[in-house]
């Protein structure tokens, strides 16, 4: 299986995967706080940058320094200065209590060493109202992304979220590729 990965940049990504279109589908907006927890070279953050706007806030975080390195060049370029990028691993990722309208999971959920923890840490972040977003692989077998056996089925995907004390409010399909999980915080 090809383990192409594919940058910010990419033509190819944007014909199966539009960030814009997914971030008007959730209803990012003006003022909104939007964490991206795996944000690579800032495929969904810099667009979540430019929705949230100088009243809003992005954090991303991921553990590839180079990518983090791309994505702060991006936001400069762009005169982004609500956006707020370091090198973390996920599972030591709380970047605020209560203060997040989204926590998004671009395509790697399945990739986490400790779901569980990473999620936990999702409920932190959110405020009572917000959204927990898990954008992930289908589970079949496909020319490219992670091997099969590495992906999260949407039963394990849903399950591990209601198992960190969410609600799902929805799935869906998200193109050829991916689904679409959102999910709020139970009792908060």
């Amino acid at each position: 299986m090809n383990k192409r990965q594919f940058r910010s940049d990419d033509p190819e990504r944007r014909q199966w995967q539009d960030p814009e279109k997914i971030l008007t589908l959730l209803g990012v907006a003006p003022g909104m706080v939007f964490i991206d927890v795996g944000c690579g070279d800032g495929y969904f953050a810099i667009p979540a940058a430019r929705r949230a706007g100088p009243q809003g806030k992005v954090y991303a975080v991921d553990i590839d320094a180079a990518a983090v390195e791309r994505l702060k060049e991006q936001a400069a370029q762009e005169g982004l200065d609500n956006l707020f990028s370091e090198v973390r691993e996920a599972e030591e990722t709380v970047v605020c209590e209560g203060c997040a309208d989204y926590v998004f999971f671009g395509i790697d959920l399945h990739d986490f060493e400790d779901p569980a923890q990473v999620l936990q840490n999702a409920k932190k972040m959110l405020r009572p109202q917000g959204h927990l977003i898990d954008l992930d692989w289908k589970d079949e077998s496909m020319e490219f992304g992670p091997p099969q056996q590495k992906r999260f089925s949407i039963d394990k995907a849903r399950y591990l979220i209601e198992s960190a004390g969410f609600i799902i409010a929805s799935v869906t399909e998200a193109g050829p590729y991916h689904y679409l999980i959102i999910a709020s915080p139970k009792n908060k």
